[in-house]
């Protein structure tokens, strides 16, 4: 019986190191992306059916977290690629020189034009507040109608999450300098700020507040994957405010090759298909096979805000700044 043990162990022990043999390719990204039930499990097993290689995805908290992991660990980062910054963070992400030019080009399906030399679009949507019809009857349909009712909130921290940053723009947009009275209005109705979306989204489904900063995009999830109607978007007929979420290659790579791969599959309509019902957001690029039914039921806002990405950088210490003076009051 020693020589099949032995055949078996020899056997092992050369699948390990032709596992081993693989290059890695370590994608950055924050944690819903990498959940069991977001896009990350299925990328990972399209792009190694084709690339040769081990995708290793790693959840580094929001997204906002990224770009503060990316500062901390500059050069040395263990990242061919990130994931999950937005255009409210693309310019300072560009300022710190760790990324490298793409190369990409896709016919983009973007309310924007798109021509950045660094970053590739991946998907995009509107800022929303969600709420549940069964418990919310009158939901408000701007900020002064927010600030006047009596409907709780669930808030993302600007700091380290980019719906968080987001919802900081997109009071900016709206009241411009008098963003500050306006959130001494709105504070009044936050619950809580938590580190990230997860965090927010579960306590508004676990009924701890009325409302929760999310997307336009996020009662589709509900719809499609539960067939529950019950959770909506407040349309604002302030507009509501656009994030544009994108990916991007490390000049420090070893994998230089294989980080381009990565790209242009990001924008190839295997990844792109993937995300209406894994990441609920809507594609970059639009796949073959169109929106999935539930998608036309969304709210479409009559007004898009957005600023450059040169407007959010210049903006964003000054907003943060605004909102914890009142935030700590």
């Amino acid at each position: 019986m020693k020589q099949p043990i032995l055949i078996a162990g020899l056997m092992a022990l050369a699948t390990s190191a032709l596992a081993q043999e693989k290059p890695v390719l370590t994608v950055y990204t924050y944690d819903s992306f990498v959940s069991d039930w977001g896009p990350g499990p299925k990328v990972e097993a399209a792009f190694e059916e084709t690339c040769g290689c081990d995708l290793q995805f790693v959840g580094v908290g929001d997204g906002a977290a990224l770009l503060a992991r990316l500062r901390l660990e500059g050069a040395r980062s263990k990242a061919d690629v990130v994931l999950g910054l937005d255009t409210n963070l693309t310019a300072q992400a560009a300022e710190t020189g760790l990324f490298a030019p793409h190369g990409v080009s896709a016919s983009y399906d973007l309310p924007i034009t798109w021509d950045d030399p660094l970053f590739v679009p991946f998907d995009w949507g509107y800022f929303a507040f969600v709420y549940d019809k069964t418990r919310v009857a009158n939901p408000p349909s701007s900020f002064a109608e927010l600030i006047a009712s009596d409907l709780s909130i669930v808030i993302e921290d600007p700091r380290s999450s980019t719906p968080g940053l987001g919802l900081l723009l997109w009071v900016k947009k709206v009241f411009g300098g008098h963003a500050p009275e306006a959130w001494v209005g709105l504070n009044r109705h936050v619950v809580t700020v938590t580190k990230g979306w997860s965090e927010a989204y579960g306590m508004f489904l676990e009924g701890e507040a009325d409302m929760v900063l999310s997307y336009t995009t996020s009662p589709a999830y509900h719809l499609i994957a539960e067939g529950d109607d019950t959770k909506a978007a407040a349309a604002f007929d302030d507009g509501h405010y656009m994030q544009v979420e994108v990916a991007g290659k490390l000049a420090s790579s070893d994998q230089p090759e294989l980080a381009d791969a990565f790209l242009q599959f990001v924008v190839s309509d295997r990844f792109q298909a993937l995300i209406p019902t894994t990441n609920w957001m809507y594609p970059a690029v639009l796949p073959d096979g169109g929106l999935p039914d539930g998608y036309q039921t969304l709210i479409q806002p009559e007004k898009a805000l957005i600023y450059t990405p040169q407007e959010a950088r210049d903006l964003r210490q000054g907003a943060v700044d605004e909102w914890l003076s009142v935030a700590t009051q």
